[in-house]
């Protein structure tokens, strides 16, 4: 056998993902050579599989792209190892594909902010799994009931290159996923925008055996969406009259303020999923009054009664911050662009400390 069809054997045992980290950081081959102390054609072949990057080369590339070894060469991936993050409710089950913390997983397609983004496939039964996927590796999985998620998937498209998939969960909901190393990134909104610690002490409370990291994002405004016919006053005059309430879920951070509003009154018979699920709510006629952002409320054109600010952030966990995907998260985060496009939102506005990140969960 020829001595470049055993190189090629050999490297086809693994992944190779220099290439696809490479471009994540917007460098060229003869960045990655000077930073790594190669030569370009020594780069070149590497990320083309036709040279086995000795132990000396592989720490050069890894240190300078900010991550190890086995993010650059790990084992190929066989077919058995895709598995779903969670059970889609019936099959055949459209899926996309993404990789999470080195796991192949499927998400079932549910309807969100991800602006009519094409399946990857088609599973027939839970253990119909797919050829390898190579947007699995590009993709960042986000859980949040941001309504705006879709407006930063579509500027963090354009800025790193990756897909954004972002699932609407409530911010315990999304935090427990994290947990699980199902998601990247949860989103999350705990806090008053007055309070000190902000999410990062509701977060530290948990407990997580993770090591968390917190990325500063917006405040928004929250407060009642109305049916404007209802001609509500104030936010007493809501609590207490006959009005039909939308609820929010346990572990939703907008169940906090409901809760306030209510005290002891009976919890709403009806339950939203999250903000847009309160407005559909009350413009189907199920409903009069219930908690949701600025924005949601004067997207569904009804009336809105502000009750305060939160600040809403990002949570990802340590071990991930390395990953490209991450690393062009922050990088949209920070940019003017989404900065520009939080003023234009409704009730939205850059936290200080935009882009900022805090360490708030597990022992160090």
């Amino acid at each position: 056998m020829p001595y470049d069809d055993i190189i090629m054997s050999e490297a086809n045992r693994f992944d190779n993902r220099v290439k696809d980290l490479r471009q994540a950081r917007g460098w060229t081959q003869e960045q990655l050579a000077e930073a790594a102390g190669l030569s370009r054609t020594g780069v070149s072949a590497i990320e083309s599989a036709r040279l086995v990057p000795s132990v000396a080369a592989a720490l050069g590339i890894a240190r300078a792209l900010g991550c190890v070894v086995e993010e650059l060469f790990g084992p190929a991936a066989e077919e058995h190892s895709w598995q779903f993050a969670w059970l889609p409710a019936v099959f055949p089950c459209r899926y996309w594909a993404a990789e999470v913390a080195g796991r192949r997983l499927l998400f079932p397609i549910e309807s969100g902010p991800r602006g009519g983004l094409l399946h990857d496939g088609v599973a027939r039964g839970a253990d119909d799994v797919p050829p390898r996927t190579d947007i699995a590796r590009k993709t960042l999985v986000v859980a949040s009931c941001d309504p705006a998620a879709g407006y930063l998937a579509a500027i963090y498209r354009r800025h790193g290159g990756f897909r954004m998939l972002a699932f609407t969960r409530s911010s315990g909901e999304a935090l427990s996923l994290l947990e699980r190393g199902l998601i990247h990134v949860a989103g999350v909104h705990l806090a008053a925008a007055d309070d000190p610690r902000g999410n990062a002490a509701a977060i530290a409370g948990r407990h997580s055996e993770r090591e968390l990291e917190l990325v500063r994002v917006a405040q928004w405004e929250e407060g009642l969406a109305c049916v404007p016919a209802a001609r509500v006053r104030s936010l007493a005059a809501a609590a207490r009259g006959k009005l039909r309430w939308v609820g929010r879920s346990a572990g939703a951070g907008a169940r906090r303020c409901q809760d306030e509003l209510l005290g002891s009154r009976r919890s709403p018979r009806y339950i939203a999923r999250d903000h847009r699920g309160v407005v559909e709510a009350i413009r189907s006629g199920w409903a009069d009054v219930g908690v949701c952002l600025r924005l949601a409320s004067e997207e569904g054109q009804l009336a809105f009664l502000p009750v305060g600010e939160e600040n809403y952030d990002l949570c990802v966990c340590d071990d991930q911050m390395a990953d490209p995907r991450i690393v062009a998260l922050l990088a949209t985060i920070r940019s003017a662009e989404f900065r520009r496009l939080l003023t234009e939102l409704p009730g939205y506005r850059a936290q200080r400390e935009m882009g900022e990140v805090e360490h708030v969960g597990g022992a160090r």
